[in-house]
């Protein structure tokens, strides 16, 4: 991402690499000490955001970003500073699940770590995407009843999401969780290869999740039966004949 780029329909631009590299200096600053989102984790948060059943306003979700309330004692230019910065990262997470099934371009690329040779596996490689689906979790939390729906309906967001809950699964867990894990019929630790392949997978199921809530939100409109001709009506097909003599006979 080289340029800031407004988002069609908002006027808010995409986040750009100044920004990215500015919103995660203040995230690792004011947020990750107090058990709040690195950047990461908030690309994933504001994804799923962008998607959800509901759209949720900012005192709603907000507070998680940074651990409980934005920092406080702010003069007026950083609070319009940090206003800027995250609605452009929820316009780039915007318009990167509007995007469809084509490639992504660089700008609209998901913001988390990934090795810089994906063919060559390390022990690190095993944690890729952990925060970015701790980050989407977390915003499906706020709105449970309406993934639930959705769940209930969809087998296919049941897939997905339990997609994206392996990325959950690394040999950081806890040893008791591991051990609960291990227990579960034909688990298995997800491996370098396929954490990398779900990773590659994200931008389509994003991308997919979004028709599914614009499909959810367009209103339906019930078909309207015509009205039926009396019997001994002229038949509505032109014939001259009555109905009952022909198409209604």
């Amino acid at each position: 991402m080289s340029s800031p780029m407004a988002m069609p329909g908002t006027g808010h631009p995409i986040l750009d690499d100044a920004g990215v590299d500015r919103l995660s200096e203040l995230l690792e600053r004011d947020a990750v000490p107090f058990g709040g989102m690195g950047l990461e984790m908030l690309d994933g948060f504001l994804s799923a955001l962008a998607v959800a059943p509901e759209q949720l306003p900012p005192e709603r979700w907000e507070p998680a970003v940074w651990g409980g309330r934005r920092p406080g004692g702010l003069d007026p230019e950083r609070e319009r500073e940090l206003d800027a910065l995250l609605a452009a990262h929820q316009a780039l997470a915007s318009q990167r699940a509007r995007h469809g099934e084509a490639p992504l371009p660089d700008r609209l690329g998901l913001l988390l770590w990934l090795p810089e040779d994906p063919d060559e596996e390390g022990d690190d490689g095993l944690d890729i995407g952990v925060d970015w689906a701790l980050g989407f979790f977390r915003a499906v939390e706020l709105d449970e009843a309406g993934w639930d729906a959705w769940l209930e309906a969809e087998s296919w967001i049941v897939d997905a999401l339990a997609l994206i809950d392996r990325l959950v699964i690394t040999p950081n867990l806890p040893a008791d969780v591991r051990a609960g894990l291990a227990g579960v019929p034909g688990f298995e630790m997800p491996t370098y290869a396929e954490r990398l392949e779900i990773v590659l997978a994200l931008p389509g199921i994003l991308s997919d999740l979004h028709h599914h809530r614009i499909r959810m939100l367009t209103p339906r409109v019930p078909l309207q039966r015509a009205a039926v001709p009396e019997r001994n009506a002229p038949c509505p097909c032109g014939s001259g004949r009555k109905y009952k003599k022909c198409c209604g006979g």
